[in-house]
């Protein structure tokens, strides 16, 4: 795979993970009702953060092609992505924080998020300033992610997949159910340079 990376020894038990998630989504509001599109619960925060769990800075600096003009344009500000290294107090001695360690023990990462993507939704072609390690939870094989000119389906087989979000890419969720992923901001690229 080109722009995605399998890392297949983190030994997540996605079963345990989307138990935690569902229970997490029982008590929080995720980003905003008015955003049908995007939701997202932030599972680290700025220290001492009180907002970042309900969507604390959920999008940041990202460019696109916005019309057929075919010229690339800056949207929105960068987020101080070393900032966020602490865990949401929420989510202390559970399964979450269980898989919060094991990944910050072993990549540099900013912020760290289920994101969900409702049925029949897409993203915008855009590109990131960062790589991505996404552990997906709720897939289907109608959710692609496209990067450039290849298409991925990440399996919700426990295994992290390291994505080239620096490329253009979009991501759509062509099911019927929810799609959700836990997605982490990768803050160094030593050793997980996608192949």
């Amino acid at each position: 795979m080109k722009y995605v990376k399998v890392i297949n020894d983190l030994n997540i038990n996605i079963e345990k993970l989307r138990n935690a998630y569902e229970n997490c989504t029982k008590n929080f509001v995720t980003d905003n009702p008015n955003l049908k599109d995007f939701n997202c619960i932030c599972i680290n925060r700025k220290p001492n953060d009180p907002n970042s769990i309900t969507g604390g800075d959920v999008r940041g600096l990202y460019w696109t092609y916005p019309n057929e003009t075919k010229k690339e344009e800056k949207r929105l500000e960068k987020v101080d992505e070393a900032s966020y290294n602490e865990i949401c107090p929420e989510f202390k001695s559970t399964y979450i924080e269980e898989v919060y360690n094991k990944i910050t023990k072993r990549f540099k990462l900013g912020r760290v998020r289920f994101l969900m993507k409702p049925p029949r939704s897409c993203l915008s072609w855009h590109r990131d300033p960062e790589m991505r390690l996404h552990i997906p939870i709720i897939t289907n094989v109608g959710c692609r992610m496209i990067i450039e000119e290849e298409s991925y389906h990440l399996p919700a087989d426990g295994n992290a997949y390291i994505t080239d979000n620096t490329k253009y890419h979009n991501f759509f969720n062509g099911s019927e159910i929810n799609r959700v992923h836990l997605v982490a901001t990768i803050l160094e690229n030593r050793h997980i340079k996608a192949a």
